[in-house]
């Protein structure tokens, strides 16, 4: 029997796996065994993340302009729009809210949609939960940060340190910014004017999309996302801001759905030439068995008979002493 395990033991078979490359290297699979990916990525220098994550931090924050005079536009207060940037820090949301509540929408119902359409943090967090490995009195902290353009960043980073490093630039320099530009939106409203002569409120999913644009590998993600872009194009003329977005994600089970069915009717088929396979299999093997049998007995005769012919030769023998 073996002897019990201690408490540090466990412990240590429960931490999260290291690389046996460079130290803090995130894991290529499961534990247990070797991940899709054969060979470790290289390690990144610290200085081109903080580049990636500035670059994106910095873009996507400019168009906090285009929210502040939206929010003002709307009818909210300076205050009301400078509180929504601190607090709700994602602007999808923030612009399905005061986009409802300029069209005449009620407050409720604007709120709600804001609220579904920024459940999809909940899931980056799932994630980046334990990519980071963050202490857990940092967590609710960095919980506030975690939006598409820090997932972005983070993600495709080689190793932890990379990722806490993408993710910490990303999400500081894009909430100062977003709530720097978003208060001089809304003070300077009238001043800038229509949004869409300055091209600001394209900065968002112009860089989301350069950044989703090198992570869809497989012919798998790019149909993926090609049906999730259909589907959204398609729901967005009959639909209430925000949700084309939400209905879009539905482009994941069908393509699951529609691959499953492939596989299982190409497996069927080669079931059928298997089973057709196992049928003249057993029917060549009954032969040899009957041909096998059939020898047998043919030699069980040759037996009978050589043992009739010895048995005539020994009477034949006794015959000759006795006349003898």
């Amino acid at each position: 029997m073996n002897s019990p395990r201690s408490v540090p033991d466990v412990a240590e078979q429960t931490t999260f796996p290291e690389s046996t490359g460079t130290p803090g290297a995130l894991p290529a699979g499961p534990p247990g065994g070797p991940g899709p990916a054969a060979e470790e990525r290289p390690d990144k220098p610290d200085a081109a993340v903080v580049r990636d994550a500035l670059g994106v931090g910095v873009a996507v924050g400019l168009s906090g302009f285009a929210f502040g005079v939206t929010s003002a536009g709307s009818g909210l207060s300076l205050l009301q729009t400078c509180v929504l940037s601190l607090l709700v820090f994602t602007g999808a949301s923030q612009f399905a809210l005061v986009g409802a509540l300029a069209a005449g929408g009620n407050p409720y119902t604007a709120a709600a949609g804001a609220f579904f359409l920024g459940i999809r943090n909940a899931f980056y967090g799932l994630r980046l939960s334990q990519l980071l490995d963050l202490p857990r009195a940092v967590r609710p902290f960095a919980a506030h940060w975690v939006i598409d353009e820090s997932t972005a960043v983070t993600l495709p980073q080689p190793t932890r340190r990379a990722a806490r490093i993408g993710f910490t630039v990303t999400g500081l320099t894009l909430y100062v910014l977003w709530n720097l530009t978003t208060l001089v939106g809304a003070l300077g409203a009238e001043a800038l004017g229509d949004t869409d002569a300055w091209g600001l409120d394209a900065a968002s999913p112009a860089v989301f999309l350069a950044l989703l644009a090198p992570m869809l590998r497989s012919t798998v993600e790019r149909v993926t996302a090609a049906l999730a872009v259909v589907l959204a194009l398609t729901l967005l003329p009959v639909l209430p801001a925000g949700v084309p977005v939400l209905l879009s994600a539905l482009a994941a089970p069908v393509v699951l759905f529609l691959m499953g069915r492939a596989k299982g009717s190409s497996g069927g088929a080669g079931g059928g030439g298997d089973q057709g396979r196992g049928d003249s299999g057993g029917h060549g093997n009954r032969e040899s068995r009957g041909a096998d049998d059939d020898r047998e007995d043919y030699g069980a005769d040759e037996d009978r008979r050589a043992d009739e012919n010895r048995g005539n030769v020994a009477e034949r023998k006794k015959r000759g002493e006795r006349s003898v």
